[in-house]
């Protein structure tokens, strides 16, 4: 089945201006300068209706909701895409809610913001705002955004806990059910900037079938028919392929001991490159034997 929706994916930490100074608002222009390049205004353009699409924010992960929903309102609003609204749901009977599943339904994107991603899944997933998510993904031109806990969400595995200086100690990182987007991979987020290379080898080392994908802060990767994945935004998309693994002691340790991997195979993706989930091919986009 073709997947008919989009996945954008982002690192977390998304450059949405400096919300946080006095005065933005007289120095709009230098603060937003990245917009014309940056993820939000890509997210726009690969919507049903460019501007004019209609945007909801899901704040359900975050720990202060009603602070980043309406910074994500402000930030689209300075790209002219004034058709956003936050959804707010804390509770899971809310994702039953007749209000909020209409508003779903007309939705053209919904953009998943960071927090705990333990917190997302457990409140929406198995309810009714998750299938129709889920169904206008799969059958509708419709963009699934998510940054950091709404990324580490979307696959059918997810990452939610597990220490980075401890990650390659054998049960040190959790994993659990996501949202199930998209099939076949695990992503982390913050990757670079938290150091959480180890989370993903472990990650990977315990099913090779599934590729590991670092997001770097602000950063992300749009993904087309849940197979074909373009890196978008200023920093590195880390790919950790297990499937030419030859060797490890991971069955032969006990808890808390260190993981050896022979032969773990990673790829680095920056702005433009892309890699298909098909044929396991990546593209550079600027490279030098072109």
């Amino acid at each position: 089945m073709k997947l008919q929706g989009k996945l954008i994916i982002i690192g977390g930490a998304v450059d949405k201006g400096s919300f946080t100074e006095t005065d933005l608002d007289k120095n709009a222009a230098k603060n937003l300068n990245f917009f014309e390049e940056g993820i939000l205004k890509r997210v726009i353009n690969e919507s049903k209706h460019k501007e004019l699409s209609r945007i909801e924010i899901i704040t359900t992960a975050s720990k202060i909701p009603l602070e980043i929903g309406p910074e994500y309102v402000k930030a689209l609003g300075y790209l002219n895409a004034h058709n956003t609204d936050v959804i707010n749901i804390e509770r899971r009977e809310q994702a039953s809610d007749p209000e909020i599943l209409d508003r779903l339904r007309s939705a053209d994107v919904v953009m998943f913001t960071g927090g705990d991603q333990l917190r997302l899944t457990s409140i929406l997933g198995g309810t009714p705002f998750h299938d129709i998510l889920l169904d206008k993904y799969r059958n509708e031109n419709f963009i699934y955004a998510g940054t950091s806990a709404g990324a580490a969400a979307a696959s059918n595995n997810m990452i939610y806990q597990g220490s980075s200086s401890e990650a390659l100690l054998k049960g040190e990182v959790k994993i659990t059910s996501g949202l199930g987007l998209i099939d076949d991979v695990i992503i982390d987020t913050h990757f670079v900037q938290r150091g959480r290379i180890g989370r993903l080898f472990q990650a990977v080392v315990g099913n090779p079938k599934v590729l590991g994908i670092g997001l770097g802060e602000d950063t992300g990767l749009l993904i087309t028919n849940g197979r074909q994945m373009e890196a978008i935004g200023s920093g590195l998309v880390i790919l950790v392929d297990g499937r030419e693994i030859k060797d490890t002691n991971l069955t032969q340790i006990e808890m808390g001991q260190p993981i050896s991997i022979s032969h773990l195979v990673t790829h680095v993706l920056s702005k433009y490159d892309t890699f298909d989930l098909d044929t396991f091919k990546m593209t550079i986009k600027s490279s030098q034997y072109v």
